[in-house]
């Protein structure tokens, strides 16, 4: 059963991570690809994992450049929402 849980990387940027899917692909926000040592693999996150929201804002129904500009906009700390893949 999948769990969600949520993270929160101190800035700034790179956070570490690629983002695959959005709205425009009909597919759920997912991390993709992680960098070895990277603020998102220290912080716990996996590859495959859904992301549920972005700075406290719902990623359901972002298309993938709505996300990564919210990502981008995250000038200090960067809050995930997200869902384990297992």
């Amino acid at each position: 059963m999948s769990s969600s849980y949520s993270v929160t990387l101190f800035g700034p940027a790179p956070w570490g991570f690629r983002l695959q899917g959005g709205k425009d692909f009909n597919l759920p926000l997912t991390i993709s690809r992680l960098t070895d040592g990277g603020k998102a693999a220290k912080g716990g996150i996996g590859i495959g994992d859904m992301v549920l929201s972005i700075g406290g804002i719902a990623a359901e129904g972002m298309n993938h450049l709505e996300a990564q500009n919210k990502i981008k906009s995250c000038s200090g700390n960067l809050s995930l929402n997200l869902q384990n893949s297992a």
